[in-house]
């Protein structure tokens, strides 16, 4: 076939017909791997802290005016109990913002190595801003991995520029997230986060890491309402012990006090990727 390209014939790195065709999805998805890779490794980050949750989460102060104006407003454009629920739900924008930060912190004053744990999110708004917003605010590098979504997903302002990464292929955006991961942190969130989590339980649970990755369950009230991880005991779908591949916690303190232990126990000597 002819190519109506008036520079035919171009180089075949250059033909953008050939390259978005299905011939070359290998090249695509070998791309999302490669060019991530050299980033990372530009960068130096070997090891990440990856935050997880929703990206419809909103900040304490944002929240606060959206209901200050839908009760001036008599709740005839708002809606009230809408805004009450977002104000509540707040909180872990805050909880999470403040943990990367003080993860950040403690990363970034670690003596005696030259190891740095990075928080690294999905790159978008909510629950995934307030993580890279919290690492930046103490002047820490932070990556964001992006996907092209026709919603909800546009990158937020706190990533660092050479780490803000846009994947088209979920689980190539996944991969990334667990290879360098060494500790995982998973707030509220809808499907996406399910996934996500699942995932890495999955993983934990079959042994496919080749390091440990410690799991936080942020936000007790939440998790003990859309998750009975006891159901699936009593059925037999798991074993008690599986149980234990996660640490449940409402408290930035108790967080941040389980995370610093385990990287310091069990990471700090293991570098290299995790899968």
């Amino acid at each position: 076939m002819v190519d109506d390209n008036p520079d035919w014939p171009s180089k075949a790195y250059q033909n953008d017909r050939f390259l978005y065709s299905n011939a070359a999805r290998t090249l695509r998805i070998l791309s999302e791997y490669l060019e991530p890779h050299n980033r990372f490794e530009n960068m130096d980050v070997q090891d990440t802290v990856v935050f997880f949750g929703s990206s419809r989460i909103k900040p304490r102060e944002e929240a606060e005016k959206a209901l200050e104006a839908a009760k001036a407003d008599g709740g005839g454009g708002a809606d009230i109990e809408t805004c009450e629920r977002d104000l509540k739900m707040s909180r872990y924008y805050e909880d999470a913002r403040e943990l990367a930060r003080r993860l950040t912190e403690w990363s970034k004053g670690l003596e005696g190595t030259d190891r740095r744990f990075i928080v690294c999110s999905g790159g978008g708004p909510g629950i995934m801003e307030a993580a890279n917003r919290g690492a930046s605010e103490v002047s820490g590098i932070n990556a964001g991995l992006n996907i092209s979504l026709p919603h909800e997903q546009n990158d937020n302002p706190y990533i660092t520029r050479e780490l803000n990464f846009e994947f088209h292929y979920f689980f190539m955006r996944k991969f990334w997230f667990v290879y360098l991961a060494k500790a995982i942190i998973i707030f509220p969130g809808g499907f996406g986060t399910m996934d996500e989590l699942m995932e890495v339980l999955t993983l934990m649970q079959t042994e496919k890491l080749s390091v440990p990755v410690p799991i936080v369950l942020y936000g007790t009230e939440f998790w003990s309402d859309v998750l009975n991880m006891e159901a699936l005991v009593k059925h037999g779908t798991i074993e008690a012990k599986d149980l234990e591949l996660f640490f449940e916690t409402d408290s930035v303190d108790e967080a941040f006090d389980y995370i610093t232990k385990e990287l310091t126990e069990i990471a700090l000597g293991k570098p290299g990727g995790n899968l």
